[in-house]
């Protein structure tokens, strides 16, 4: 993903002037989508797909129409395809969200002598949230401008202000995104902790006060006293929300037949976010391990119950040191992700701990045990839960590696883009293992424009294979110096696409916003999507971002098909973090060899 910054203070605060984003030309559109395809796919395949899309493209045919009402729509919305693709990529897919959707940030371990340092961590790090979320109550959140291609425009900010307001309903066919509405009287604010997967509230707001870190650290102390309470400890309903959206819709629907149980899930879904007081999860600490225990908690006999994932924000406290923020993926990008953690980990870092040893001027009331009442129907539900997350923690293969040879700075110094220099590697090291190219995925901000999300750069460039192939194939015949020419043309061809994507001219959007056009017109599907290329083109074994940050920390996801790679890497001065997932299921992976 280009490098983005909010260094400068002053622009616009409202998305409203932003352009909106641009419909792109029919034609161009086409013609690019075979020139992406072309050399993924079988020449007779090839020769099909072409004439169905010249059929498509042709004066008076089927595009022509669709075109034309993608472009009313764009004249009567704020985003043409903001609503589309929010439903494609996240709200209709079906999958569970840890591991699936759900990226994760990975903190620097942390040393805790014992429990209350945890606590006092935690503590600290919610005065950071509150602190954060002031700035979003105010809209004074510096506005963002673009780094790296096209630099300097304003970038649409309305993706933050969703943080700690949304939250995602599971559906049985479709998930919703729900954006909490303010009001004139603020509700008391509250925060749900969960702790050995109990789930408590903890009000942050008390008689119109905010509660300070001192308040706070008492709070923690209190719940982390009533969770060692065995005896009052209740079945781990967290584990529901991490089942497929399907099967956890069915099992919400169970839960809500019981006014108590619908006390609970909405004092869940209205809470700003969640803190996670994880066990110790009882393997070495290592950057992978770290990793794989923010995605899934280690299963349900871990801390995998001790989450509720359908809320945007989980900050996770490990009793051993394993920390950061789990992130449910519809309402925002990982770049918000990134800093938001970035501002929480510079003001723990830069503000000390204000925790005073006075106790609190008035007592506060205990926090509160969120109840469950689990029918028979309820329990069916949490014993297959927790079998599939472990069947999913068993499926996960992941590897975080840090690259140590050099950094972004010397690329820069070869006077090429970091960026597109690691998308041709990732190319050069997926076909050096399969000896094939594949569709890949490069998420692509287009904040540019009003209510921007992503496009995709596809990073499976004729000029990537080209190269590849005189790495490997035709290493012995091809001398160094066509090398070196096919490793800039690869660069350049990867640059190019990176400016059409964040000017709102890539094709993945364009596409998906004429199928959807047609859909709602009720016509018969046209046959360029439903060709065996179109379907390939979508099936992305190489899901790809770039996140980079400016402190010590580290994202991940785990791949989006059954036989693919989850690829998210960090570049740094000196070095860079890579982290590839993969599923043991398949046969056709591996990524620690990747």
């Amino acid at each position: 993903m280009p490098v983005l910054d909010r260094e400068q203070p002053k622009g616009p605060k409202d998305s409203n002037v932003l352009p909106k984003l641009p419909v792109p030309p029919l034609q161009q559109t086409l013609d690019t989508y075979l020139k992406c395809m072309e050399h993924l796919v079988s020449k007779e395949q090839f020769r099909k797909t072409k004439a169905i899309v010249e059929k498509f493209g042709a004066p008076g045919g089927s595009g022509e129409l669709l075109q034309k009402k993608l472009q009313e729509r764009r004249d009567k919305t704020d985003n043409w395809v903001y609503d589309y693709w929010l439903e494609d990529m996240y709200l209709n897919n079906r999958l569970a969200l840890p591991v699936n959707s759900s990226p994760v940030m990975v903190f620097p371990k942390q040393t805790f002598r014992d429990r209350a340092d945890a606590l006092r961590f935690a503590a600290h790090l919610i005065s950071g949230v509150l602190e954060y979320k002031t700035l979003l109550d105010g809209r004074d959140l510096p506005v963002e401008y673009a780094r790296g291609q096209l630099a300097g425009t304003p970038l649409c900010m309305e993706q933050y202000y969703r943080l700690f307001s949304s939250y995602r309903l599971p559906g049985l066919k479709k998930d919703t995104l729900v954006a909490q509405k303010s009001c004139v009287m603020p509700e008391p604010e509250h925060i749900i902790v969960a702790c050995k997967n109990q789930f408590f509230v903890l009000d942050v707001v008390i008689n119109f006060r905010r509660l300070n870190e001192t308040d706070l650290f008492t709070q923690l102390e209190k719940i982390a006293k009533m969770a060692d309470n065995a005896e009052e400890r209740l079945p781990p309903i967290g584990l529901l929300t991490s089942d497929g959206r399907t099967q956890w819709a069915e099992a919400r629907s169970a839960l809500m037949k019981d006014s108590t149980n619908r006390d609970s899930l909405d004092m869940i879904e209205r809470c700003l976010c969640l803190v996670c007081l994880d066990d110790p999860c009882g393997v070495e600490l290592s950057d992978t391990n770290r990793s794989l225990q923010m995605l899934h908690g280690g299963g349900h006999n871990k801390n995998g119950g001790n989450r509720w994932y359908d809320k945007p924000m989980q900050f996770v406290v490990g009793l051993d040191g394993v920390c950061g923020v789990v992130c449910e993926h519809s309402p925002f990008e990982g770049i918000v992700l990134v800093h938001c953690s970035e501002y929480l980990l510079k003001y723990m870092k830069g503000s000390p701990s204000k925790l005073v040893r006075a106790a609190s001027v008035s007592e506060l009331p205990a926090p509160r045990r969120l109840h469950w009442k689990c029918s028979p129907e309820v329990q069916g539900f949490l014993a297959s839960s927790a079998e599939r997350l472990q069947r999913l923690v068993r499926n996960l293969d992941m590897d975080a590696y840090k690259f140590k040879f050099y950094g972004k700075e010397y690329i820069k110094k070869q006077k090429m883009s970091p960026d597109a220099y690691i998308q041709v590697a990732l190319q050069f090291a997926f076909y050096r293992c399969n000896g094939r190219p594949v569709s890949t995925y490069e998420s692509a901000s287009i904040r540019r424009f009003r209510e921007g999300r992503v496009d995709n750069i596809r990073s499976a460039t004729a000029e990537a294979l080209a190269f590849v192939k005189s790495m490997t194939d035709e290493k012995s015949s091809v001398p160094d110096a066509e090398k070196m020419k096919r490793l800039w043309d690869a660069i350049n061809a990867q640059t190019n696409y990176t400016v059409l994507a964040i000017t709102g001219m890539a094709i993945d959007n364009h596409l998906l916003g004429l199928r959807e056009i047609a859909q709602e017109m009720k016509t018969e599907k046209p046959e360029i999507f439903t060709d065996e290329t179109y379907l390939m083109s979508n099936q992305f074994i190489l899901s790809t971002s770039q996140v980079p940050t400016t402190v010590e920390m580290f994202c991940c996801y785990g791949p989006v098909v059954p036989n693919g790679y989850g690829a998210c890497y960090n570049p740094q001065a000196d070095h860079i973090i890579f982290c590839v997932s993969s599923f043991r299921e398949s046969t056709e992976t591996c990524s620690a060899v990747l």
